[in-house]
């Protein structure tokens, strides 16, 4: 597998993998049900996921999925995935999605993950990041403005919702993210 790492110092990113299931399990509460999950994690769903997002990393598909780590000895805090392929994307955009475990979250960990990301995705080609949120998850909307991206409007998404749009020019210095790097190995 393509091994992806980045990294500014306080947060690091590596793609989410079998070890991680524990942690996630672990980690999930009632706001990712919400916001992010759809329903409760069971083990036998997120084995599968991990499954399905090793092949995506294996065969460099559109959907690249990383824990976010942080510590002295990393450990899992979260998740932040880039979409390169979605039905409400245009050319040259990457959806981002993130969420982060209740014992890190006020620290900014997912701020910096964005803004690592948002180079990682240059590198593969997205020239705009695309944050959907829903209308109520003020958290989630406020990350996304700390990152860069601005407010683009409430767009429909089926089935009959409504998600906010925040987006963001890749091209050029990523903002806040100048001691990022990025590495294969």
């Amino acid at each position: 597998m393509d091994q992806v790492r980045l990294s500014d110092g306080v947060v690091t990113l590596t793609p989410f993998r079998a070890e991680d299931i524990d942690a996630h399990l672990a980690g999930e509460d009632e706001l990712l049900v919400r916001w992010l999950n759809g329903g409760p994690s069971t083990r036998a769903g997120t084995e599968e996921y991990v499954r399905r997002c090793t092949a995506q990393w294996v065969y460099r598909g559109p959907a690249r999925v990383f824990g976010i780590r942080t510590g002295p000895e990393p450990v899992l805090a979260g998740t932040i995935d880039l979409r390169f392929a979605m039905p409400c994307l245009g050319p040259g955009q990457v959806n981002i999605a993130y969420g982060l475990y209740p014992a890190f979250r006020g620290r900014g960990l997912v701020t910096r993950a964005v803004h690592l990301v948002c180079g990682y995705a240059v590198q593969e080609g997205a020239r705009e990041g695309v944050i959907r949120v829903d209308p109520e998850n003020h958290a989630s909307a406020a990350v996304a403005r700390r990152a860069g991206f601005r407010y683009a409007g409430r767009m429909p998404e089926p089935p009959g919702s409504a998600l906010d749009r925040y987006v963001r020019e890749l091209a050029g210095a990523p903002v806040g993210a100048r001691a990022a790097s990025a590495r294969r190995v």
